[in-house]
Parts: C-alpha cells; structure tokens; sequence
C-alpha cells in the first residue's frame, strides 16, 4: 500500500484502499457465506466499514472515531465522511433499507470533527451513535488504547446480532 491509497485531505472521495478492502471483503464472503460482513474501522480508518457498505454483503459496519479527511481548517472538512457523492447515495438507500451502522467516539475528540451529525443525517435512524464523556482531551482510542470495555461489548453484541446465524 501507497499513501495514494488514502485521501487524507480530499473531501467528497472515498478512499481508494476502500474498493481493495471491499474486494477482500467479497473474497471471503464467498469462502465463509454466513449473513454478511463485518468490518471496524478505527481513527484513520475509521470510515472505511462505511465505504465497505457499498456493497450489499457489508452487514455490520463498525465506525470507531472516524477521523479522516483530517478534521483540520474548514466545518466541511470536520463534517466530511470520505465518501464520494455516489457512494454516499448507495449507503443512504441501504440504511433506509435497513442496515444499522456503530459508531464510537469520546465527546471531545477533535479529530472526529462533526462527522457524528453527518452520520445522523445520512443514516437516520439506522446510525446507532455511542458517544463517552471525555475523561482527558486526548481520549481518542475507544476500543485500543483508552479502552471502554462497555464499547468493546457493544462491537461484540452488535455482531452477534448481525452475523451469526440463528
């Protein structure tokens, strides 16, 4: 992989790495079957799962402070979710057709920007938004390095709910 691969600055793009991950995404689907796939992203990352919902095998897409374009300068760019305007119309009829996205974040965390409000008013009510109260203003990491067990059981239960089949 090449830094090409990612749009750190572009807004209204979705991240070329995204069409590899949703290819690997389809690979294994067809060697595992099940419901669907499952995907987190976290920080740089962060909104790739949700790119991944392009395709309809995507089932469970887990956003963890998705943080880029980076949220620096403009409110566009803090609101911006890496999606082209395509893609973005595919994801809307998907989580109007159903498909409920995870999102984690600590409420002061800069590089998330205001992409929850977006999230909101792309994804309605099949965005299931789980903000924590800010303990430190470096809290990024929900799942890895400032942990939250309760998100982490959160992931787990909404893949269960998601992939496994009764």
């Amino acid at each position: 992989m090449h830094l090409r691969e990612f749009t750190h600055w572009a807004l209204n793009q979705t991240s070329p790495i995204v069409g590899w991950l949703r290819a690997l995404a389809r690979s294994l689907y067809q060697d595992v079957g099940g419901p669907g796939v499952g995907a987190v992203g976290m920080c740089f990352s962060g909104g790739f799962a949700l790119g991944m919902m392009v395709d309809d095998i995507m089932v469970a897409p887990v956003l963890s402070q998705p943080s880029m374009p980076f949220a620096l300068g403009s409110d566009a760019r803090k609101a911006d979710l890496n999606l082209s305007p395509d893609d973005r119309l595919v994801i809307a009829q998907r989580a109007a057709d159903g498909c409920q996205v995870l999102g984690l974040r600590f409420s002061g965390d800069k590089l998330v920007g205001s992409r929850f409000d977006t999230l909101r008013d792309l994804l309605g009510d099949a965005f299931i938004a789980v903000e924590l109260a800010s303990s430190a203003p470096r809290d990024h990491s929900v799942l890895t390095e400032h942990r939250d067990q309760a998100s982490v059981t959160k992931v787990l239960d909404f893949f269960r709910a998601k992939l496994l089949t009764p």
